[in-house]
């Protein structure tokens, strides 16, 4: 194993615990969660089937209706959308979230519903964060292009530095992409849209996110200019 890939290993290291990933399909309504999702809103995976209701049930009373409003959205334009609010688990705990989600295409390419993520960026035990500070001390020379995507990702979701490392971090681990490979990518795209003194809509990122691991050659894990 190369010095590379061997810090590369020592980043990532395990699987992510406040990111998993949903779907939702248009012609029936229905859910998916993943089993940190599940996990995120209270049950053990598998002893749930997740509903718009139940989706609705579990979202703050004061944020209930904007995530409703989103919802209806969603259903209408099929855009990207993202939102920050805060969910009720089964055991009555508050968590802060992001979610995040793009089109979702059969494989005929027909669009077929959305898929994105949940980020739980309730405010992390300080043994999660000092581990996260062990793990960016390993970064050498990824660790410019690493730190400045980071920053970006904490001024688009407003979240703070360990939950944006957690969603790149998944993100590299989803799309089996290197993590610096991937920030490097981002970090061109974003650097790529056009705008003057007002940021580009939230749903300009939301895809780029989502989508920059087809942009990366898998052979070398070069980035593609």
């Amino acid at each position: 194993m190369s010095g590379e890939d061997s810090l590369e290993q020592a980043l990532a290291g395990g699987a992510p615990q406040r990111v998993g990933w949903f779907r939702f399909y248009f012609a029936d309504e229905r859910w998916e969660w993943s089993e940190q999702v599940q996990i995120l809103h209270g049950y053990e995976p598998g002893t749930v089937t997740p509903t718009t209701d139940l989706v609705l049930s579990h979202k703050h009373p004061d944020d209930r209706q904007q995530v409703a409003a989103t919802l209806d959205e969603m259903r209408r334009t099929h855009r990207t959308f993202s939102t920050r609010h805060r969910i009720i688990d089964a055991r009555g705990e508050s968590h802060d979230v992001v979610v995040i989600g793009d089109r979702l295409n059969d494989d005929e390419g027909r669009l077929v519903g959305t898929h994105g993520f949940y980020v739980d960026v309730t405010p992390s035990e300080s043994a999660t964060k000092a581990m996260m500070s062990a793990a960016l001390a390993e970064i050498t020379e990824n660790r410019a292009v690493i730190e400045q995507v980071k920053g970006m990702l904490m001024l688009i979701y407003r979240v703070d530095a360990d939950a944006a490392f957690e969603l790149l971090r998944w993100r590299s681990q989803e799309t089996n992409v290197k993590l610096r490979v991937l920030a490097e990518r981002l970090l061109q795209d974003y650097g790529d849209l056009v705008y003057e003194e007002t940021l580009p809509p939230r749903a300009s990122f939301d895809h780029l996110l989502l989508t920059a691991h087809l942009r990366v050659e898998r052979g070398g894990d070069t980035v593609k200019q």
